[in-house]
């Protein structure tokens, strides 16, 4: 029975603001603050929202037959909490039917894959850290940052613990082989690849509004025929895309909407479901492994990472970013971290692009390549310096990692310390508190037991006056004594 694996992605570019050679030094804020509000509140207005809401629908009229997953960035994130977290609150309300699934990816949305195992590990589970926070989910497979993949970042994913991972139907890759199979990674036999559709999914995410395709217009039960004639043994479609391609890129004019809202309903009257990529990860076995030994993506013609690193102003930007990556992850400052996730973003390197493309750059402040690649240039020679200020440039990596654990152990063990004292000081406060009950009813007794406090007073007086008796009695005796002494003689 062949199967629809409905994937979207949320990432929301970070705008950075004109930043001149004389700021380096005494401006340390780079963003610029307005046109991060807009663009974000314009995305979720006009694409996030209403494609959410459609999707909650095709759940609920397709009986939670329809299913979907979602990865988000935390710069996603970030943007989402301070300027549309209506967005969140309709992705947990998704979340709640239980037939949402969301993924991990890198929480700047880089290209430490490239270039740092560490920083992309640590990348990878503080995005995991806000998704259990939000959906209370823990991802089991990886969608990294532009679906870039390679044997070796393949064998770190599963290293990480992850079942399966996203990644391009790539024709270079894949030649005579079929994308609608389940395979594995050459190095790591335990990891799942899901290859994206690559027609199928820029049929509505780049080619649905255009006039001149001469599919033009798609209908959903046209569509879902096309799946439907796939050999019987082709049981895996995956469709992989942006979120905002629903409503930014394709209008909801266009009637995208509709369309979506249409392709359960044409699924089930031709025997096609609608999966999770756990899902198929679990229960699909590989036909066999993919060799991937240069790194792919789904970005332009060539599939691989061109687009972000195909000149040396890109490759200059992105050496010099990640001549810091050990000293900031290392040091783990938070302002430096915050300004260090959103430097690594793809966009800042996609910005400085030469290659002609068939998807249209909005490069934002920037009139060309080299005016992104300057203005990013400027924004990076004050983040290094900040950096090296931070802790010395004379420090090695290896004589700064050893400091600063001695530092966090000290901070560990006043931090252990400091409990023990607040353990203890609760400790006191509670043998206080029953010492002052136990006062207080010691306190009520005479008032409860006044009557047998008399009796006892008065059973006791006569022994008083006996032992008063006796002593006088002694004190006597010797005096007797005396007078009888002389009539003897």
């Amino acid at each position: 029975m062949k199967t629809i694996c409905l994937y979207f992605e949320i990432h929301q570019i970070i705008h950075l603001k004109r930043y001149r050679f004389f700021d380096i030094g005494t401006d340390h804020y780079y963003y610029d603050d307005y046109e991060n509000e807009r663009s974000i509140t314009e995305i979720a207005e006009r694409s996030y929202m209403p494609a959410l809401n459609t999707l909650l629908q095709m759940i609920k009229d397709s009986d939670k037959a329809f299913k979907v997953a979602f990865s988000l960035s935390g710069v996603g994130f970030e943007q989402l909490e301070s300027h549309a977290p209506q967005v969140l609150e309709k992705l947990q309300e998704l979340n709640e039917t239980g037939c949402v699934e969301f993924l991990a990816e890198p929480y700047s949305h880089g290209l430490s894959s490239l270039v740092n195992e560490e920083s992309f590990a640590a990348d990878i589970k503080r995005q995991m850290e806000m998704v259990k926070e939000y959906f209370g989910q823990k991802p089991k497979v990886l969608r990294n940052s532009g679906l870039i993949y390679s044997d070796d970042i393949g064998l770190q994913a599963s290293q990480l613990g992850f079942k399966g991972m996203l990644t391009e139907g790539a024709k270079h890759v894949l030649g005579w082989k079929s994308p609608h199979y389940l395979y594995h990674c050459a190095m790591a036999p335990n990891l799942k690849l899901l290859l994206r559709d690559v027609k199928l999914s820029d049929d509505i995410s780049l080619r649905f509004n255009n006039s001149d395709w001469d599919e033009y217009p798609l209908f959903a039960d046209s569509y879902i025929d096309e799946i439907s004639r796939f050999p019987a043994e082709e049981q895996i479609i995956n469709i992989f895309m942006n979120l905002s391609a629903i409503g930014m890129a394709q209008p909801l004019s266009s009637n995208i909407l509709e369309f979506l809202s249409a392709l359960p309903a044409c699924a089930k009257a031709k025997g096609i479901t609608f999966s999770t990529p756990t899902e198929l990860c679990m229960k699909m076995k590989s036909v066999g492994q993919l060799d991937v030994p240069d790194t792919l993506s789904w970005m332009d013609e060539e599939r691989d990472v061109s687009t972000w690193l195909g000149n040396q102003m890109q490759r200059e930007a992105f050496n010099k970013l990640y001549s810091v990556a050990d000293r900031v992850r290392i040091a783990n400052d938070p302002r430096i971290n915050l300004d260090w996730n959103y430097l690594q973003a793809t966009n800042n390197f996609r910005f400085m692009t030469t290659k002609p493309s068939g998807v249209g750059i909005d490069r934002g402040i920037y009139s060309t390549p080299f005016d992104a690649f300057t203005n990013y240039m400027n924004i990076l020679g004050d983040f290094i310096n900040r950096v090296n200020s931070l802790y010395p440039e004379d420090i090695d990596n290896e004589e700064l990692n050893s400091l600063l654990t001695t530092i966090r152990n000290q901070g560990e063990e006043i931090e252990v310390k400091e409990k023990e004292i607040v353990r203890l000081q609760a400790k006191i406060d509670k043998i206080e508190a029953a010492s002052d009950k136990l006062r207080d009813k010691l306190d009520m007794k005479p008032e409860v037991k006044k009557p047998a406090a008399k009796k006892t007073a008065a059973k006791k007086a006569p022994a008083k006056k006996a032992v008063a008796a006796v002593a006088e009695v002694k004190t006597a005796e010797p005096a007797k004594a005396e007078t009888k002494e002389p009539a003897a003689k």
